[in-house]
C-alpha cells in the first residue's frame, strides 16, 4: 500500500538511508561497549565493568527505535554482522585493549554516531520530519553525554 504520510518518497528514502548508518552504527557501538563489559580488566574494573553495562543497555533499547523508524518511513533496515559492517563509520577491534584504550574508542565511537545522527538533520528537517528529528536530538543527547562522561575518566 501506498505510503502518504506528508513526507515524499524522495525524502523518506534520505532519511532512511542515513538511519541505516545510524542503525549499523549503534550496533556495531553496542556489540564494542558490551565486548569491553566483559574484558575490562585493572583498577578500575569495577567502575568500568558497571559503566559499560549502562552503556550497552542503553544503545541495545535504542536500536529498535531506529529500526522502526526506518520502518515507519516505509523502508527495510539492515540487519544481521555483515549488512551493519558494509556501512558503519566505527572501525572494530582486533583485539583486547587495555581498559585507557577502551574509553578511548568509546568516546571515538560514540562521536561517530553523533556525527551520523548529525548528517541526517538536514534531510529530515528538508522532509518535515519531525519523529526523525525527535529521534535524532535524542540520540545526539545520550551520545554527547556518554562521550563527556567516558572523557572525564581520561583526565
Amino acid at each position: 500500500m501506498k505510503i502518504d504520510i506528508g513526507i515524499p518518497e524522495e525524502n523518506r528514502n534520505k532519511i532512511a538511508e542515513g538511519l541505516s548508518v545510524l542503525l549499523a552504527d549503534t550496533y556495531t557501538l553496542y556489540q564494542k561497549t558490551h565486548g569491553y563489559h566483559w574484558n575490562v580488566t585493572g583498577p578500575q574494573f569495577n567502575t568500568l565493568h558497571t559503566m559499560f553495562m549502562t552503556q550497552y543497555t542503553e544503545l541495545w533499547n535504542s536500536i529498535d527505535l531506529i529500526a522502526e523508524r526506518i520502518r515507519a518511513l516505509g523502508f527495510f533496515a539492515p540487519a544481521g554482522y555483515s549488512a551493519f559492517s558494509k556501512i558503519t563509520t566505527i572501525e572494530d577491534d582486533t583485539n583486547v585493549p587495555k581498559s585507557d584504550d577502551m574509553i578511548r574508542n568509546l568516546v571515538s565511537g560514540n562521536e561517530a554516531v553523533i556525527r551520523t545522527a548529525r548528517s541526517i538533520l538536514s534531510p529530515a528537517d528538508s522532509g518535515n520530519d519531525q519523529a526523525t528529528l525527535d529521534l535524532l536530538t535524542q540520540r545526539i543527547n545520550i551520545h554527547e553525554k556518554t562521550a563527556w562522561m567516558l572523557r572525564s575518566l581520561l583526565e
